[in-house]
């Protein structure tokens, strides 16, 4: 599969007006803070996206964005085998900031970590708490196993079930103000 375009966040601002951008970050990511002007669908529930997506790329072009742009280059394989174009922010929300640009915040929405983060503390604290009770119950470091050939399933296949389930926790839900993402579909769909 070719890699999908890839633009610095200097290029990408400087043409951020002729992009659509979609955010494919949990929404409480997003709502931490996201590239001005971003709509968000996360990762997860891009496939019912993709009709509305393919109508906003025949107006314009994408821009997808995520925290690093390992799951916007992921976004954009997936628009890509749907027959849309997309180009990915190198670096993503992280690159962008640090390049200092600004991002939207809405008032009162809470930090979070970033997904990466998120699935690096609850590995790492699911494999230590395996061996641990291992030292008492042995079959427990059957978790710390589970737990390493799931990591390593993810990289081979480049998804994260761990990180589709923490998107679930109510510190990922984006807040009770925010659209939905029928309301971003509708805005897509012009």
């Amino acid at each position: 599969m070719i890699s999908p375009a890839s633009l610095t966040p200097s290029e990408a601002a400087a043409r951020l007006e002729d992009f659509t951008v979609i955010d494919v970050r949990a929404p409480g990511e997003y709502a931490a803070g996201h590239v001005p002007g971003a709509l968000n669908i996360p990762l997860d529930r891009l496939p019912e996206a993709v009709p509305a997506l393919k109508s906003a790329s025949a107006r314009g072009s994408l821009l997808v964005v995520c925290a690093s742009g390992v799951r916007s280059t992921r976004a954009c394989e997936i628009l890509a085998d749907a027959d849309i174009q997309a180009a990915t922010l190198s670096g993503g929300t992280s690159a962008w900031e640090g390049d200092g640009h600004g991002l939207d915040r809405p008032v009162g929405a809470r930090a979070t970590w970033p997904m990466e983060r998120q699935v690096r503390l609850a590995a790492g604290s699911l494999v230590v708490a395996g061996l641990v009770a291992g030292r008492r119950l042995p079959a427990a470091r059957w978790l710390s196993a589970g737990i390493g050939a799931g990591l390593v399933y993810s990289a081979v296949s480049n998804t994260c079930g761990m990180a589709a389930a923490l998107a679930k926790l109510p510190y990922n839900r984006a807040p009770q103000s925010a659209a939905g993402l029928d309301a971003t579909l509708d805005a897509l769909q012009g």
